[in-house]
């Protein structure tokens, strides 16, 4: 077990059967969230560990830690697999710290189809983050959800943000253009493209192109970097659902080239975000949460079959008289 999965121990709190973990009981909840906003590294721990599988704990931990919300500024890093998303993200931290600035992670990894668990892949990949207690990565399995993120995510950012992070990086899975939640969950949401993806820079253009606030074409030492560069600032151009110039980059994450320049502006972005209040910010990754649970229970209630009636409104779609649409929406009515 690393120390980012161990927990404090508790004399009053009995294992979970599950994690082993202590469970967070509310006789104890306010010296636990004293620990958090402390940033104690195992507390912090815990409190990941407990909101990522939304354990019994989870709802009073929730509530408890929202005195303390409303400081973090989200970065979410997106884009097509092979853009190297999680080399960018570890010189960012690289930055970061040497700047004297604390950052936490949370970095979304594919989900196993067996197991349902993570491969875990970009916590080796960030070596910025061994041995730092100014940096703390947790990684986590998509579950399936093909936004590129999961719900735990978003309470995973509450935790992180009661413990007073500088900064928290959000980086997602990197399946393609309909990777767009992070669009309701960032505050600055950064789109990373790089050299030699070929079909995956016309895929942006109709997809992760419309949530960016900055564009970053990756891995610029490479050839043909200058002519990606050249297809997104056309790209750009026809946009036209932003008035706002959109920040095109290029950076080499391997050496820090063009790191210090994209964090600057996440700065310029992050000013902004926060003109608009803590509230709103929390408001909208609110809105994802309900939307992403109204969603899981539609789909469970489908799963389920609902008997006769979804049989009838079934056989009603495949006659012709009854869109799919239509059907849904009788479906939510029962």
């Amino acid at each position: 077990m690393t120390r980012d999965a161990q927990s404090a121990s508790s004399a009053k709190a009995e294992p979970d059967a599950h994690t082993g973990l202590p469970s967070v009981g509310q006789h104890d909840l306010p010296g636990f969230i004293a620990r958090i906003t402390a940033r104690e590294r195992r507390a912090v721990s815990q409190a990941v560990t407990e909101l990522e599988r939304l354990s019994p704990s989870a709802p009073a931990l929730l509530q408890a830690l929202q005195p303390h919300l409303g400081h973090a500024l989200v970065a979410g890093f997106t884009g097509p697999p092979g853009a190297g998303k999680s080399t960018l993200v570890n010189a960012v931290i690289r930055e970061l710290r040497a700047a004297g600035k604390t950052v936490a992670v949370i970095a979304v990894d594919p989900s196993s189809p067996i197991s349902g668990g993570a491969i875990l892949g970009d916590r080796i990949r960030m070596t910025a983050a061994l041995d730092d207690d100014g940096v703390f990565v947790r990684s986590l399995a998509s579950r399936g959800y093909l936004g590129g993120l999961s719900p735990a995510a978003v309470r995973i950012i509450d935790a992180f943000d009661a413990a007073g992070f500088d900064l928290i990086l959000l980086e997602t899975v990197g399946t393609g253009q309909n990777e767009i939640d992070v669009a309701e969950v960032a505050d600055v949401r950064i789109v990373i493209s790089a050299p030699g993806l070929g079909d995956d820079i016309q895929a942006m253009k109709s997809g992760l192109l419309e949530i960016a606030d900055i564009l970053v074409v990756n891995k610029g030492d490479r050839p043909g970097a200058e002519q990606t560069m050249q297809q997104l600032a056309g790209a750009l151009s026809i946009r036209a659902t932003i008035s706002d110039k959109i920040p095109l980059l290029k950076t080499t994450a391997t050496s820090g080239e063009g790191v210090a320049k994209l964090l600057a502006e996440i700065d310029t972005v992050g000013d902004r975000v926060r003109a608009s209040g803590a509230e709103a910010r929390r408001r909208r990754r609110a809105r994802y949460l309900i939307a992403r649970a109204a969603a899981d229970l539609v789909a469970a209630r489908i799963r389920r079959g609902e008997g006769s009636r979804l049989d009838d409104l079934s056989d009603r779609v495949l006659a012709g008289t009854l869109t799919p649409d239509a059907a849904a929406a009788a479906l939510l009515k029962d």
